[in-house]
This record gives structure tokens, sequence and C-alpha cells, in this order.
């Protein structure tokens, strides 16, 4: 598309009405505190990353799914992992029995990596790893890849979840006590910045959040309080803000409620960026919000499926409207099982025809100035400080973490909400309205039990070729590391690590080092 001021080049409606890249009277899109969005012209400059998050069995058929996505026009890579890589156990673990490749794919060594990636073009497209306890090590991994490609860690951009907090309240993939995790993750932030500076460290994730139950505000509100405590965090290990403070991402879900939806997402940029200044003295033109959406899985049914379908794009669209700069639609069958490679497609189709079909694209923040809008965002906004407020009373989220307070609220908007179904009060079509008798699905995707035997073998075969001295005095090293980073707060954590992964230690090995010296926390 052709430079804006290039009148005749404005894109046009069917009846040839000229369109302005936004409307409205300022602040604008792309201006503190951007309640409109973090880009001037939005969309119509650059589309948002379509990014279908896929990982199941092993890490070769995780790669084919990767290469048939990007093959019908995906434009970044977003990998799911299995309960024992995100646990911090390999797979022949007795911890991992049962488990391995089930909900995602297994990842245990560097051999691992190289067939999950293979072929995939890493200084070209982003990729996304929704992996937090094991966070540093599969950003290691991902490195060391790249690096025996003759890839220079400079070129790699995407993002690692790394988001330990939300872990204790809404997901349960935590290995180390909080106060550990947060100065690990704040490593990650000193590393990847040294390292691979256009690499985003963290996703600060509303989505797991929102999925136990939480309310829109209640997602805002946790969210942002626990990406202060990130920032806090980090500037206690001696981090300046401006080294990390733009690169950190959220991460948030997208609901049914459509207005509702795009609401929370302007008044979490907004709130950001006023409490980043307020609390931090962070600079404004650093401030803009970036988040990746994923349409909500806890709305799926697996009554009815293929409605699934309509759900998701209402939900796509709500997630455009609000400003998202990577999207993620659900597969209508993943009530049931892992998606299909045809209703992951269809996913992706959803996002492609709302790009290109619609016209959604070519007006920045559509929706201000709506009455109705305006006015839930504010709303919205006063609840959501109204809880940023008793979480700072409380000493901020990692004590509200501590005391139970964030968990409970969380599980007593869960309750309601079910109760609300349960009454019929919500609406849910084929659950408790427009029900019907039906057939189970037929051609669910089901994971191979091969997978499993492959994998233990390739890791058997992978510990045997490797030479121990070089693996023990690496773990050594990190050893070292570890303690000084829970002792005093700073340390070189990832640098050990990945030398640990390029001596040829596995997952495992490295995370049962940090489980010996940190701890495990016991929720």
């Amino acid at each position: 598309m052709k430079k804006e001021g290039d009148q005749a080049e404005l894109p046009r409606t069917s009846s040839q009405i000229e369109l302005k890249s936004v409307y409205g009277a300022s602040p604008l899109p792309g201006e503190f505190p951007f309640t409109r969005g973090p880009y001037r012209t939005m969309y119509r400059q650059k589309l948002w990353t379509m990014r279908q998050y896929s990982g199941f069995g092993s890490a070769k058929e995780t790669n084919g799914r990767f290469h048939y996505l990007l093959k019908n026009g995906q434009t970044g890579i977003s990998c799911a992992f299995d309960l024992p890589t995100q646990m911090g156990f390999d797979s022949d673990a007795k911890m991992a029995s049962g488990e391995v490749g089930r909900v995602g794919v297994a990842i245990s060594h560097a051999e691992d990596m190289q067939l999950l990636l293979h072929k995939l073009p890493l200084n070209e497209i982003s990729t996304s790893m929704t992996i937090n306890s094991t966070a540093a090590i599969l950003l290691c991994l991902y490195i060391h890849v790249a690096k025996s490609r003759k890839i220079a860690p400079t070129e790699l951009r995407g993002t690692i979840q790394n988001d330990i907090l939300k872990e204790y309240v809404a997901r349960g993939t935590y290995i180390y006590p909080p106060a550990f995790s947060l100065k690990l993750v704040a490593d990650t932030f000193r590393f990847s910045n040294a390292i691979a500076p256009k690499w985003n460290p963290i996703s600060i994730s509303g989505y797991h959040i929102r999925e136990a139950g939480s309310t829109a505000a209640q997602e805002i509100a946790f969210t942002l309080g626990n990406a202060f405590a990130y920032v806090e965090a980090a500037k206690t290990a001696g981090l300046k803000i401006e080294d990390f403070v733009p690169r950190l991402s959220f991460f948030f879900n997208v609901h049914n409620n459509l207005f509702e939806e795009v609401a929370k997402f302007r008044v979490a940029r907004k709130i950001y960026a006023e409490e980043m200044r307020r609390r931090f003295d962070a600079p404004p033109a650093i401030l803009a919000l970036r988040f990746h959406a994923q349409t909500a899985g806890s709305t799926l049914t697996a009554q009815q499926p293929i409605n699934n379908s309509i759900r998701v794009a209402y939900q796509a669209l709500a997630a455009v409207l609000g400003g998202a700069q990577s999207l993620h639609t659900n597969s209508y069958d993943e009530a049931l099982a892992l998606p299909t490679e045809e209703s992951a497609l269809l996913a992706l189709r959803t996002q492609q025809i709302l790009a290109e079909e619609t016209g959604i694209r070519f007006v920045a923040d559509p929706l201000a100035g709506s009455d109705y809008l305006e006015n839930l965002c504010e709303e919205l906004e006063m609840k959501t400080r109204a809880i940023l407020g008793r979480v700072d009373a409380m000493g901020g989220m990692l004590k509200a973490i501590e005391s139970g307070y964030v968990q409970k609220e969380i599980q007593h908007a869960a309750f309601e909400a079910q109760k609300s179904i349960d009454d019929g009060d919500q609406k849910v079509v084929g659950v408790n309205c427009y029900e019907m008798n039906e057939n189970p699905p037929k051609n669910l995707h089901r994971l191979n039990p091969k997978v499993v035997k492959d994998q233990l073998s390739r890791l058997k075969k992978f510990k045997a070729k490797r030479k121990s001295k070089p693996v023990e005095s690496s773990l050594q090293g990190l050893e070292k590391s570890v303690k000084q980073l829970s002792e005093a707060g700073s340390s070189d954590v990832c640098e050990k690590i990945l030398l640990a992964l390029e001596a040829r230690a596995t997952l495992g090995e490295i995370s049962d080092v940090m489980r010996t010296v940190a701890g495990v926390h016991r929720g």
C-alpha cells in the first residue's frame, strides 16, 4: 500500500468513500496514554501477527504443523510444550509418565529443539513460546539452535511467556518459590537485553487469569499488578527502566462480551501507561502496551462444537477492534481434543478473512467516541483501579498472592459466572439453550502412542553419546550462579544455562540443579 497522504491511494469503501486512517480528536493512536492504540496508523501500516498456537507429541510432528501453517499464510509461530517440559522434567523422568507429548511438544534437550525448529527461518519469523518455570532454559535452547545455524542472537525476534506470578494463581506450573522465581525472571530481562535485544523476555498474561474465571476488570488489574511486580524486581536487580520496559509484552484473553472486551484493551493500555509513569517515572515514549490476544478457550463447548467457529470469529473481531498486535484464534474442536490440520486451518482463515475482506484494517480505533464504549471504559477503569488499590494496600502482587487474596477473588468470580450459566441467566447456545441430540464428532486428533517410545529412545541415545565431564562441570558452574542469584539477587544464571546446554546437559538436569538450590514451592 502506498504512503498515506497520497489522496488518490487512500483506501475506499465499495461506495468509493475515502477512508482516513484515524477519526476523532486528540489523543490519537500512538499518543500517551495510548488508549486508542500503540501506533498512529495501526493495521493500515502493518497487520497484526497471525500466530496459531501449536504443539503436540514429538518435535518432528509439531515442526510439520508449523510448516503447514506458515505455508498457508501464518506470519509467526507459537509453541505449546507438554507438562513435563513446563515442569522441568525430562521425558524419561518418573514424574513425566503418562504426560509426554500430551498437551504440547516434548523438549528434553538440544536435539529435540533442533527438530522442532527444522528448516524454520529463525532470522525472518517471530516465535512465541508458552513456557514459564523453564522459560530461561527454552530461550537458551532457541538461541543455541540459532547459533548452530550461524544466526546471531541479535537477529532473533519472539517472546517467552515467562510470567511466573500468574502460575501461582491460575495455572499451577510453578517450580520454585515465588521470591526466587521473580529473581530468575529479572535475570532473563538482563540476559535478553544483552544477548537478544529484539526478543521480548516476558508476556505478562491475563489470559490464564481469565480462563480461571476472573472478570474483565480482574484480568486487567491482576495482570498489571504482576507487571509492576516484575518491573520492581528488575529495578532491584540493578536494571534500568529503558533497558527492559520497551520489550515488555502482554497476553490477554478475548471473551464473548464484544464491547466490554474492546473497552478492556483500551483501559489496559491507559492504566499501564499512566501507572508506569506515576510509579516508576518511566518516560511516556516507552509506555505503549503491546499485546498478543487469544480467543477464550473457556467459552468453547463440546456440544455443537462447530458453533465455536462463530464464537471465535466474534472474539477475533473484538481483539482487532481493541488493537491487538498479535492474535491466535482457537480451533472449533479444542474442547474435545488438540486441533486437526483442518480445524487449525479454518481458525487461521478466520483471521485472514477478517484482515482482507472486512475493511477493518484501514481505520485505527474505529469505535472511539461511541457513548456506549466510552462509558464502558470509564466504568471498567474505575473497577480496575479499585482492585489495584487493594493490591497496593497489601504490599503488591507478591504479598497479595501469598495471602491468597488473588486466588479467592478469581474463585469467587468463577463461581458466580458458572452459577449464572447453571441458572440459565447467561445463555450458552447448545449448552443451556437451543440444545439438540448429536453424534460425537469424528476425526479428532489423537496422540500417536509411538511418539512416547520414540521420544524416550532418542533421549537415551542423546545421553549415551555425550561426555560426562563437560556436563558435570557446566552444571557445577550453574549451581554456583543459582546460589548467587538466590542470595544476592543478581547473577549470570542464563549464561550458565546456555553453557550447560552447549555441553549437552538436559532440561531436566538443569532444572534439578535449580530445584536443589532454590527449593520447590508447595502451593
